[in-house]
């Protein structure tokens, strides 16, 4: 079974204790990012592993503050998932948030689930 056959799964990311639904499974492409609108006006950036596993992290780019990182390359280093951003290349760990580039830049990490 393909992720377009499965009965409905909807991504959720964790936010201030309350799980927000963001988007059907479908709408994401395997190694490929989404930008998702925040109820605060923020974006996360919701990306789907080849793998199958799910991630989001803010969508901004914390070198260059635009909001690109769901534009970004997937890619794993050491085991780990992470996207690239577009702009100027920094690593960031999907799981994390943490830049692998810089030490002391990250972005926030939201925890996430399908329900």
């Amino acid at each position: 079974m393909t992720i377009q056959d499965a009965p409905a799964i909807t991504i959720q990311i964790e936010l201030a204790g309350t799980w927000l639904p963001v988007c059907d499974i479908t709408r994401l492409t395997p190694g490929r990012g989404m930008a998702a609108l925040l109820p605060d006006g923020r974006q996360a950036a919701v990306f789907l592993d080849r793998a199958g596993a799910a991630y989001a992290i803010d969508n901004r780019d914390p070198f260059t503050g635009a909001q690109v990182l769901s534009r970004g390359l997937l890619g794993s280093a050491d085991g780990r998932a992470f996207v690239a951003s577009p702009l100027l290349k920094q690593r960031f760990d999907l799981e994390t948030g943490r830049c692998l580039d810089d030490e002391e830049v990250s972005v926030r990490a939201y925890p996430v689930r399908w329900a």
